[in-house]
Order: C-alpha cells, then sequence, then structure tokens
C-alpha cells in the first residue's frame, strides 16, 4: 500500500480516537487557510503567504511527500501550539484539513511518517500523541521500519557521538540522579565524557513530579527520553518538560 493511500485509510479509521485528541491539543484559534505549497515535512505555505510548522511533531528528511498527500490544496482549521511562532516567523500550530476529524500531526504520527517532538503541550495533548506514536513504532509503521529510527541504547555512546546535533529517542537504565547547583541530572553511566545525562532545572522539579515524573525516582529505572542530542563534557539532552521521559519498567 502506498504512503498516501495510507495516510487516508489511517485517517478514516482512527477518527473516533482523533476526534477526542483534536480537543487535547490545541490553543486559541488561529486563522485558517489554504495549503498551496509543501516546505518539508511538517512545513507548509499557506495561499496568504504565511508558513505554518506543524506543532508537537519532528519528522525526517523525504517526509514532504506523506504531508503532501495529506495537505496540498486543502483548507485547513489552525489552532495554536505551545508557542505562537518558532525563530524563522513561521507560525507553529496544529493543524485540521477541512472534513477531516484529526490533526495532520495525528495521521502522520498514526502512519510512522514523525515522532512526537520535545516540546508537546499539554499533559492530556502528550498522552494522545504518544499513544499514535507508539501503535505506529510496535507495527513498525513508516519510518518505524528503519532501523535506523529505533530508540538508541543509552549504553551505545559511539551512536550517541554520531548523533550529536540530531533529535533523538534513547531507552537505557538510570545509574543514578545528582543535584549541582540548579541542575538536576539524570546518569545513565558513571564517566561523565561518554555517557549520556539528562538534565533538568530545579526549579522545574515541581510540576514533573506533579506529572508523576519525580526525578529522584526515576534511579534503577529503565526509562524512554527524547530531545536534542547535545555535547557539552559528555552527551547531553536537556529536559524541559515531563512529556520527554517515559518510564518503560
Amino acid at each position: 500500500m502506498s504512503v498516501a493511500r495510507f495516510l487516508v485509510v489511517t485517517m478514516l479509521a482512527l477518527a473516533p480516537l482523533a476526534a477526542a485528541a483534536e480537543s487535547a491539543c490545541g490553543g486559541k484559534d488561529l486563522a485558517g487557510g489554504t495549503v498551496v505549497g509543501i516546505r518539508d515535512g511538517r512545513t507548509l505555505l499557506l495561499a496568504d503567504g504565511r508558513e505554518v510548522r506543524l506543532a508537537a511533531i519532528e519528522t525526517p528528511a523525504g517526509a514532504a511527500s506523506a504531508l503532501a498527500a495529506l495537505a496540498q490544496g486543502r483548507t485547513l482549521t489552525l489552532k495554536a501550539g505551545s508557542e505562537a511562532s518558532d525563530r524563522y516567523g513561521r507560525a507553529v500550530a496544529f493543524a485540521v484539513p477541512a472534513g477531516a476529524a484529526e490533526t495532520l500531526q495525528e495521521s502522520l504520527l498514526a502512519a510512522g511518517q514523525a515522532r512526537v517532538s520535545a516540546r508537546i503541550g499539554t499533559k492530556f495533548c502528550a498522552a494522545a500523541l504518544l499513544t499514535l506514536e507508539k501503535q505506529a513504532r510496535a507495527a513498525r509503521r513508516g519510518l518505524w521500519a528503519d532501523p535506523n529510527f529505533a530508540p538508541l541504547p543509552a549504553e551505545d555512546y559511539r551512536r550517541l557521538r554520531a548523533e550529536t546535533g540530531h533529535f533523538v529517542l534513547v531507552e537505557g537504565k538510570v545509574l543514578s540522579v545528582r543535584t549541582s547547583g540548579a541542575t538536576i541530572y539524570v546518569n545513565f553511566g558513571r564517566r561523565f565524557t561518554r555517557d549520556l545525562s539528562l538534565t533538568i532545572l530545579r526549579r522545574l522539579r515541581a510540576g514533573f513530579s506533579a506529572a508523576g515524573i519525580e526525578p529522584g525516582t526515576l534511579e534503577g529505572r529503565r526509562i524512554r527520553v527524547r530531545g536534542w542530542l547535545e555535547r557539552r563534557r559528555g552527551p547531553i539532552i536537556a529536559v524541559d518538560a515531563p512529556e520527554q521521559i517515559e518510564v518503560i519498567e
């Protein structure tokens, strides 16, 4: 089945779930518009000249065709994402094509053509989108059929070094949780110059705890984390929102 046909079938099959997720994702209504161009796998050009970046997802290179199959020529209803615009001046939004029940984000995630990003929005929106990603990953749809997109093992420091500067999913067992100054460090190994650490600002701790992700309880747990992989003294992922961390076991 082609990507375009699969996306259409997915849109119809997931309508009941998507209707619930639509109300969970997105803030204030934005002016809608008709899509006249596709910039990349998550960026649209509207007839009035605005560019819209789809909120809450990351897409791989080559994903523009999947977005075009869903959106080209369609009129969209737009709701603001967690940020009104990005540094390039693009509107950041959740988008629903006319006549569709689900957002473009949901359709792309369900087809395995996108991953949930580090910045999502509300807890309820995050839960809905992460569920769609999990289902696509389990079924090996789209990008999940490519082992290069599988979550990286936290202990594979050579792969982590190669992925510096990229958005990644990493899975592993937390060795220790330590606090130094204004930062909480969630460590996957003892060698900070080689092993992965997550950083959480102490001032954000209450929000993490309220969401059920208490940093201190992660020690000894196996988790999945998503975010942009940086290199400081060693590999680091800055965790700004509890939705970036999933406890596996």
